[in-house]
């Protein structure tokens, strides 16, 4: 995953074996043969209806792919060089993955809730719809500390907003009329899609080769990470509110490796209006854009969006705000989060005496080891800052007291679309050509473009 960083080293090289085994199909017959086992898993196992109702429908979504994964394979042992078993043939198989592992389920669960099945949703889908309803009513998506209290106990955690003031927006259609399509997760679905076709295309305009397969492989396998992986698909079809953050995060890395720093802060500014996950990679971000004399563009669009997001609902209710987007997540409001995976973060908090000082203590190191790589050495390419920004990200889920297990999609997302950064890069590197932001080539006047 590290492809960028060392081309040969060791373990760059086994990766690269094995993402490009059999043409990238072993691994895709691996990965859905696994998602196969993990759905059915969830169907029979799960505690939680909505992830049974998932699993349900993903399993036979992921053996049908796994039966045509199977039968590419075999197709190229036969005959290589097959249309069958190129990458072309690999998105179209991904693409149907997706829709029946992740677009079919949210389709299915909003129809079914619609019908009056309360179990079709996890809480924070009812929680950005309340939100938007909100929104709308009041010009604030957020409950003060003196009405969730004046809530019965079992509704209090569902009055919290731990979001953005963007998110609500995702709630809005709910708040005019309740039908099936207005379900929040519709329109996540349509965000994240929207956003993913965004870097696909700009990937592809980094190179006169996109189609070619080493590359074309790199971006699929970043694309499979952020939709038919099982735990970006579960995550869509029964909550949702990360794929949006996740995918324009993504899209913000691709247009800095298209070396456009003012848009790669538009697209994670808006991830971070919906969702404070977003603000690392916008910090990693800004630090790679200082790098290449292009801090200020980025930072504007970085953190210039989130704080517009958050200027009127702090004029119309400063006290909700703060309640809900810094009190509860950090554990101090009325009710606390039900957020309880057993990463080493929460099995020190609970286990060790003062664990939570603990384990408070091991993220704060980790932050500042984070931060003096960055002051030392900043990032200079996309995928060093993809890189940073995965690993810094696991290390955070990891040790966070309160966390969930459905976060490590943003690792893995991260991680997986480095090597597809890397090469959308190279051409730059191959040729010579410098790659700082137009401003600052050395360039005739009369050559030169701004950044659009």
């Amino acid at each position: 995953m590290t492809a960028h960083a060392d081309p040969a080293s060791p373990a760059t090289r086994r990766w690269s074996a094995l993402d490009t085994a059999a043409g990238g199909l072993a691994l895709d017959l691996a990965l859905y043969a696994a998602a196969t086992v993990f759905a059915g898993i969830t169907a029979a196992t799960s505690t939680l209806p909505p992830h049974r109702a998932w699993g349900a429908v993903a399993t036979i979504g992921y053996a049908l792919a796994t039966l045509a994964a199977a039968t590419q394979l075999l197709a190229r042992r036969r005959a290589p060089g097959t249309p069958l078993a190129g990458v072309p043939a690999r998105w179209a198989v991904t693409g149907l993955t997706w829709a029946t592992t992740a677009l079919l389920p949210v389709v299915l669960q909003s129809v079914q809730r619609a019908a009056g099945r309360t179990d079709r949703a996890q809480e924070e889908v009812v929680v950005v719809e309340h939100a938007g309803t909100r929104l709308a009513e009041h010009g604030t998506p957020y409950l003060g500390p003196d009405a969730i209290a004046a809530l019965p106990p079992g509704e209090q955690l569902l009055g919290y907003t731990p979001y953005q003031p963007g998110m609500a927006l995702f709630g809005l259609p709910r708040a005019a009329t309740d039908v099936w399509w207005t379900d929040a997760r519709v329109w996540f679905a349509v965000a994240t899609a929207l956003a993913l076709a965004a870097l696909v295309t700009t990937l592809r305009s980094t190179t006169d080769e996109p189609d070619s397969p080493r590359r074309g492989g790199a971006l699929l396998r970043a694309v499979q990470a952020a939709t038919v992986l099982p735990v970006s698909a579960l995550t869509l079809a029964t909550g949702g509110d990360d794929l949006p953050v996740l995918a324009l995060c993504l899209l913000a890395l691709a247009l800095a490796a298209a070396d456009r720093p003012g848009r790669a802060g538009l697209a994670v500014g808006a991830a971070g209006t919906l969702k404070l996950f977003a603000l690392p990679v916008a910090i990693v971000l800004i630090c790679w854009a200082a790098a290449r004399r292009a801090g200020t563009r980025t930072a504007l669009g970085a953190l210039g969006l989130p704080v517009l997001a958050l200027l009127p609902v702090l004029l119309v209710d400063s006290d909700a705000l703060v309640e809900n987007v810094l009190r509860f997540p950090l554990g101090h409001g009325l009710v606390t989060s039900p957020a309880q995976s057993p990463f080493p973060g929460h099995l020190i908090a609970e286990t060790l005496p003062a664990g939570r000082v603990v384990a408070a203590a091991l993220l704060v190191a980790v932050g500042l080891a984070i931060a003096v790589r960055l002051l030392r050495r900043p990032p200079r390419t996309a995928a060093a800052t993809a890189t940073i920004c995965g690993y810094g990200l696991l290390a955070a889920i990891l040790l966070m007291p309160s966390t969930r297990f459905g976060y490590l999609l943003y690792p893995a997302a991260l991680l997986l679309l480095a090597p597809a950064l890397a090469l959308a890069e190279s051409p730059a590197r191959d040729t010579g050509r410098p790659t700082f932001p137009p401003t600052a080539r050395r360039e005739p006047a009369e050559r030169r473009t701004p950044e659009a």
